[in-house]
């Protein structure tokens, strides 16, 4: 079952015409949200996230656009579904209505919710990830490059090269050949005994797990920086992993000759469980 505006219909229902705009235009955001323990994780940051990127794309926010709302529609869709899942992999869509070309003619919106089962209730690692850099094409730094939207062609094209050549991920660059992140999530470096991370400015995604690994390390006494970060450093560092809602935590294995530990990594994974498991992570 799918959630479109409100009212629960069949995954198979046709739902769009051929006028839609997320699909013509990529005039469409969204969110992937988590859940399990019977609820949402990090729903707060989520949901403000994507009332940010609504008023970038200039949509109408609707009055009954309210986090209440949402995320009980959300939970519905889980809900609905005629199988049980210890937890669920959710998105959250939202596109502009139908109607004009690049013109937009309303600025109004609609939205689709969908659920997909996950097979683990905690965040678990794969223990042989191998990344490569991914250097056909470059992120732009722009605030557009921060937001969760439709314009996905560059991931899309990285993934596949990746899977060509047999790796589990690759590490997207910018214009400037900075490292900006991984191809579906943020980028975490451990360093001697500073973790770092690209800052925004860099053109990374302003991920919600990648907030949670900031405050985490916080709290761990880890000390944690935003900091331009060059290819020749994944070289040069003891650790490196990727961040996302679904994944948590997942370290790299080895890039190129080099061999990563994950001590770092499966500290945070653990205490990221532990705020879970715990239901403080609204």
């Amino acid at each position: 079952m799918i959630n479109l505006n409100g009212a629960l219909q069949s995954a198979t229902s046709p739902l769009f015409s051929v006028h839609n705009r997320g699909f013509l235009y990529g005039d469409a955001v969204f969110e992937t949200l988590r859940y399990s323990h019977n609820q949402l994780h990090f729903w707060e940051d989520h949901y403000f996230r994507l009332m940010a990127a609504m008023r970038v794309f200039r949509m109408s926010i609707p009055m009954s656009f309210t986090p209440e709302l949402l995320e009980q529609e959300c939970i519905r869709v889980v809900e609905a579904q005629s199988t049980a899942a210890p937890s669920w992999r959710i998105r959250l869509s939202v596109f502009r209505n139908d109607g004009g070309v690049y013109l937009p003619d309303s600025p109004d919106v609609s939205y689709v919710i969908e659920a997909k089962p996950l097979e683990d209730q905690t965040y678990i690692s794969k223990d042989n990830y191998k990344v490569e850099l991914f250097k056909d094409y470059y992120v732009q730094k722009s605030m557009l490059s921060n937001l969760k939207s439709n314009n996905k062609a560059l991931n899309i094209i990285g993934s596949i090269f990746m899977q060509e050549q047999g790796f589990d991920n690759g590490i997207l660059v910018n214009d400037d050949k900075e490292v900006v992140e991984f191809l579906n999530g943020n980028l975490f470096v451990v360093d001697g005994e500073i973790l770092r991370t690209p800052p925004l400015s860099s053109g990374c995604l302003d991920g919600i797990m990648r907030k949670q690994v900031i405050r985490l390390a916080k709290k761990q006494n880890i000390t944690c920086i935003e900091e331009k970060i060059s290819p020749f450093d994944l070289q040069q560092v003891q650790e490196v992993f990727m961040t996302n809602s679904i994944a948590g935590i997942q370290p790299a294995s080895s890039y190129r000759r080099t061999d990563y530990q994950n001590t770092i990594a499966l500290q945070l994974q653990h205490a990221l469980n532990e705020l879970v498991n715990s239901g403080q992570d609204k």
